[in-house]
């Protein structure tokens, strides 16, 4: 029986310590953590200090970290040089794979080719897997292009957020389904969010109003866990995150729903209907 494994996203928690962080991830009962480390070198000793213990108490605790750079005007080497930057930043952690947020939707294909080698290279001489996410603003930002780098990089692997396909796509996807079919099994690792036509992200995926649309995303996430062998385990990351993704009152700035909970929520929702065997 493969096992799916549940991973705790520190977005949205930047009030919590790091200590405060691992304590929340275990009571909750998650199986590890997905993180994109601050600029903030007291935090990272205690992240890091916080992990190794984890991994003393379970020798099978995951953590996932992320390369995401800010949005700047820059060529594309110095862009490599900036995301080989980070990512040398991570090796102290041992992290079990990267999550990259490679490339950018408006270089050219030859450009990110650039791009997605120097990271694969790198994967390559340091042992640590990457994976690549759908998003948008990157090389991933459409399916239809997504699926042209692919077939010129069949060793690629893909962490599946397809709420932004629906956004950049104004569907559910309901007419690109010949692709997702060669996207499905290059996808190793899962952001559970629910968005819509709209937006990456709704207010309250178990409203009643955005029940169909849960329906949607249970359905490809089941798609994505039956292509992975018996043997092999696939990590989720429950990812409803804090404004700008959670909508907000006007005027007061709200939220409409409370992120923990719907992450915890989704954790709780997907043990009970995902089937692993």
């Amino acid at each position: 029986m493969k096992k799916i494994n549940y991973l705790y996203p520190h977005w949205g928690s930047d009030n919590l310590s790091a200590s405060d962080f691992f304590e929340l991830v275990k009571i909750k009962g998650f199986q590890g953590v997905e993180i994109n480390l601050p600029e903030d070198e007291t935090f990272e000793k205690e992240f890091l200090r916080g992990l190794e213990k984890s991994r003393e108490q379970n020798p099978n605790f995951i953590c996932v970290l992320q390369q995401v750079l800010p949005v700047k005007l820059e060529t594309v080497e110095a862009y490599i040089l900036n995301v080989l930057t980070q990512l040398e930043r991570m090796l102290p952690y041992y992290p079990n794979f990267i999550n990259s947020h490679t490339g950018k939707d408006h270089f050219s294909f030859k450009d990110n080719c650039l791009v997605i080698e120097a990271i694969e290279s790198f994967s390559k001489q340091n042992n640590i897997p990457v994976y690549h996410e759908i998003h948008r603003g990157r090389f991933t930002f459409h399916s239809a292009t997504t699926l042209c780098y692919l077939e010129k990089y069949p060793q690629l692997k893909l962490v599946g957020d397809l709420s932004h396909w629906c956004v950049v796509s104004e569907s559910m996807l309901q007419d690109q389904e010949h692709i997702l079919e060669k996207i499905i099994p290059h996808i190793k690792h899962i952001h559970a969010r629910v968005g819509f036509e709209q937006s990456a992200q709704v207010n309250n995926p178990f409203a009643p109003e955005w029940k169909s649309y849960l329906n949607q995303y249970l359905v490809w996430w089941q798609r994505i866990v039956n292509v992975h062998t018996a043997m092999e385990a696939i990590s989720i990351t429950p990812e409803f995150g804090p404004y700008p993704y959670m909508p907000q009152m006007p005027f007061n700035k709200e939220p409409l729903a409370n992120q923990h909970e719907l992450n915890i929520g989704m954790k709780n929702f997907l043990e009970n209907q995902l089937i692993s065997s």
